[in-house]
């Protein structure tokens, strides 16, 4: 499953509607991630094809967004982007977690195994 371009509209509709809700409310089916990134941003370039490979491997149990923080600046705004790449992770039932920086594979496996999905019910 590749990663999805979220665009404010998408967000509101599949992730979360901030213009209607103060706390968070998650609205989707399964964890996910959130890469905030520049197509100018070097980090942003390297770490793109783990964020490909994580979406392969997690497909069925994880969704990995990606929100291009110059078309999108309302959604980089609403989150305080101030360096990217930013990474969201949005466990299901906790608080999201924001990560500023480029992360390797490792950690990144890391924090999905122990904070994504170790709270999410297998099926």
């Amino acid at each position: 499953m590749p990663t999805v371009n979220l665009t404010a509209d998408k967000f509101r509709s599949e992730v979360f509607d901030y213009t209607a809700h103060k706390e968070w409310q998650y609205k989707g089916d399964k964890p996910a991630i959130i890469d905030f990134y520049a197509d100018w941003c070097g980090p942003c370039k390297m770490v793109a094809p783990i964020f490909e490979e994580l979406s392969d491997e997690y497909g069925d149990h994880l969704t990995i967004y990606k929100v291009d923080t110059e078309a999108e600046q309302e959604l980089a705004a609403m989150f305080g982007i101030q360096s990217i790449p930013s990474i969201l992770f949005i466990p299901m039932d906790k608080t999201p977690m924001m990560q500023k920086g480029a992360l390797p594979k490792q950690s990144l496996k890391k924090v999905i195994e122990e904070e994504l999905l170790s709270a999410t019910p297998s099926s």
